[in-house]
């Protein structure tokens, strides 16, 4: 197979060949990314309107929304249609845009992740002067940077890929194309790939995961050193959501790509493929509302006035 012909083509094997399986799949994936949507973008527009809702942290949490919603649309449209129709079949462009995308926007969320513990711990240990450090000549560069740090990072993997011999088979073992399922495909130069993507996975995942643990180790002892029971629960409150979002993230990202390929089982791989491409997408706004009273008085509010205009109109 040369892979420098534009009319290549991948076959996805997808989750299973079992046809009994593919609506109910179809069903739970569509409710999975309904969730997702309505959950993200509604996030997205709660935070818009409401301006006590106007702070450093919602518009780090907005852009975390913005990123989920990408991040699963790269995936989760392509994974029904296989399921619904039988299109599994993917184009060599197609399977290299969704590849930069996919990656491009997990790495994106990473970085935004340790943004959003920064965030924390000025709150948290520097209270006084919050304002005046997350100012928004500190909040954008962190953003802008997630988001430089995330489609360079892209580049390089989907530029690594697809430089390699894809000459063993057109049969990717998974539902979508993920890096170490069409790095399996290659023929040559994969021992170089596999410690380009080793490599600059751990950068990424380490890196960002060091921010959020020396974060919240100052997180930690500014609260050990609270007198008040009330202070310990409100520090603590500030921080659940992150480290809910922030636990469910990096588990998955260590076990699926901080391992060479010879250790991937393509069937353990699908499972959290499933996980981390779509559940944990449709959870972060769940976690996030669910455990923030601001989120859930500003829903209520949105409510309220939805339902005092439908009055109205009535």
């Amino acid at each position: 197979m040369d892979n420098s012909t534009e009319g290549t083509q991948f076959l996805l094997l997808g989750l299973t060949h079992a046809t009994e399986l593919q609506i109910p799949l179809f069903i739970m994936f569509t409710l999975i990314y309904l969730i997702n949507v309505v959950g993200n973008l509604g996030m997205m527009v709660l935070i818009f309107l409401d301006s006590r809702l106007h702070t450093t942290m919602y518009f780090f949490l907005s852009n975390l929304s913005l990123v989920d919603f990408c991040y699963s649309t790269a995936v989760t449209p392509k994974v029904m249609a296989g399921l619904l129709i039988g299109d599994k079949v993917i184009s060599y462009n197609a399977c290299a845009t969704q590849m930069f995308f996919f990656v491009a926007f997990a790495t994106v969320e990473n970085y935004l992740l340790a943004s959003m513990a920064y965030d924390r711990y000025v709150a948290v240990c520097k209270p006084l002067h919050y304002t005046t450090i997350m100012t928004t000549g500190v909040c954008a560069p962190l953003a802008i940077g997630s988001y430089i740090c995330g489609f360079l990072n892209a580049s390089f993997h989907v530029g690594d890929i697809f430089s390699l011999s894809l000459c063993n088979s057109n049969l990717i073992h998974h539902f979508f194309c993920d890096v170490p399922a069409v790095m399996a495909l290659s023929c040559s130069g994969k021992h170089i790939g596999e410690v380009v993507l080793v490599f600059m996975s751990s950068f990424n995942a380490l890196f960002a995961l060091l921010v959020i643990l020396i974060s919240y180790v100052f997180i930690f002892i500014t609260i050990l050193k609270m007198q008040s029971a009330r202070g310990h629960q409100k520090a603590l409150s500030t921080c659940a959501s992150h480290l809910t979002a922030v636990s469910i993230f990096y588990v998955t990202v260590i076990f699926m790509y901080l391992q060479p390929s010879s250790s991937h089982c393509m069937d353990t791989d699908k499972m959290a493929a499933v996980f981390y491409s779509m559940v944990i997408l449709m959870l972060n706004p769940v976690v996030y509302s669910l455990r923030n009273k601001e989120v859930k008085c500003a829903f209520k509010k949105v409510v309220e006035k939805a339902n005092f205009s439908i009055g109205l109109a009535i």
